[in-house]
């Protein structure tokens, strides 16, 4: 991979994309084409603001959190880390020691051997809440996953998102990683400033540092 080349991490978005099961799916249409117009295709789209790559707002998990406006971008961008965790089905404090992510700021955990944006799963490794605290210690201010929550899907307490937003370490989710190699990167995540969102679209890349 060479220096400065931005890679795509972001998961394609199309009507026939995972989403949660009771959400709202994507849907793509033309409003008016070129035809009508005679100038210009116009589209319009209808989805949940957590399909596909996205980042999460406090707001989506307390009625007084942050929406994503609130949110510094400078958090979105800059030095990370891709780690590989594809082995453990739990991400322990011990687990995190061992990747030495000190200095990284953003972690992003690669899960998934191969990502299949297409197939909700069924269910996603989680971190513990004492790996959160560890992510404090270190100095992380932002934590990527390539599934579709940083906690279990059937969870209603939502434990991690309460953890990091605890720590202040925003949360981005869904990004595709199994084309990535592990190790430092450049991280572009940048959300939607959505005055009332409490989530965002991202068009998520890494690059190699020059």
């Amino acid at each position: 991979m060479k220096n400065g080349k931005w890679i795509d991490i972001s998961q394609p978005v199309h009507d026939n994309m995972a989403h949660w099961p009771e959400d709202i799916p994507f849907s793509y249409e033309l409003s008016f084409t070129k035809k009508q117009t005679e100038s210009v295709n116009i589209g319009r789209m209808t989805t949940s603001l957590h399909t596909g790559t996205h980042v999460d707002a406090p707001f989506h998990f307390l009625d007084n959190g942050e929406k994503m406006i609130d949110l510094d971008i400078n958090h979105f961008i800059g030095p990370c880390l891709v780690a590989d965790v594809t082995s453990l089905k739990t991400i322990t404090r011990e687990a995190l020691e061992n990747l030495h992510i000190y200095g990284a700021e953003r972690l992003l955990l690669k899960t998934l051997t191969v990502s299949s944006p297409n197939i909700f799963p069924k269910s996603v490794p989680c971190l513990t809440v004492d790996a959160v605290d560890f992510l404090k210690e270190s100095d992380i201010k932002l934590l990527g996953v390539d599934v579709p929550s940083v906690d279990p899907l059937d969870s209603k307490e939502l434990l991690i998102h309460h953890q990091l937003y605890k720590h202040q370490i925003n949360i981005l989710e869904n990004v595709k990683l199994d084309h990535i190699k592990p190790g430092k990167y450049e991280l572009a995540a940048l959300p939607l400033p959505l005055e009332e969102g409490d989530g965002s679209p991202v068009r998520a890349a890494i690059r190699v540092p020059d």
